[in-house]
């Protein structure tokens, strides 16, 4: 069911979870772990708004040694802000545009009624920008934690270009689901007779 739009979570008459609808097709499960986009507005709460802009360039953000990926952290301090602000820019190293394009992502939380003028410190690294696409999106998080409905709904992304708090909220998932820490430095157990 990839690229299928979710029309509906389904719950059984005590509130646990049945599955998934998508038009007319339904997917049984007895989990669901979504992201705060599919569910309705009822199971969250807003925690604050992010503003995102995407830029496509034809060069390199200037002063970072014509990096082909880069990543900077604008401390909060420095902008006199309370939250830092995330540059992030790929390639065509990484098979995600053609040849001498670069895209960097700005991202902050918003703290003003003015948020495009929140990421200009940031924009103006970037050096000349061909095309720019900026949206703001309200942070989510869910009201409860899944254990009664096993509906289970992440957090929203925040504006970290690292993803360290959406790796560490699908870790606690993880753990509530299990009863375990999930631990990745452990290898798989090797089956003789396989040899893996």
């Amino acid at each position: 069911m990839l690229n299928a739009k979710v029309d509906d979570i389904t719950f059984d008459g005590s509130g646990k979870v049945t599955g998934i609808r998508c038009g007319d097709e339904t997917a049984s499960a007895p989990i669901v772990i979504c992201d705060p986009s599919y569910t309705t507005q009822d199971r969250l709460i807003p925690k604050s708004q992010v503003i995102r802009a995407i830029c496509i360039l034809n060069h390199p953000i200037p002063n970072t040694g014509d990096s082909a990926s880069v990543q900077i952290i604008i401390p909060a301090k420095q902008l006199k802000r309370n939250t830092d602000t995330y540059i992030s820019m790929v390639s065509f190293e990484h098979q995600i545009c053609a040849q001498g394009i670069y895209v960097a992502m700005v991202s902050t939380t918003v703290e003003t009624s003015n948020p495009e003028e929140e990421i200009q410190p940031a924009i103006q690294l970037l050096g000349p920008i061909m095309e720019m696409f900026v949206s703001v999106s309200t942070v989510y998080e869910p009201l409860e934690d899944g254990k009664s409905s096993n509906l289970w709904i992440t957090k929203s992304y925040d504006p970290s270009s690292h993803f360290e708090v959406a790796s560490n909220d699908i870790l606690e998932i993880y753990e509530k689901l299990t009863g375990q820490k999930l631990d990745l430095n452990v290898e798989p157990e090797e089956d003789e007779e396989e040899g893996y």
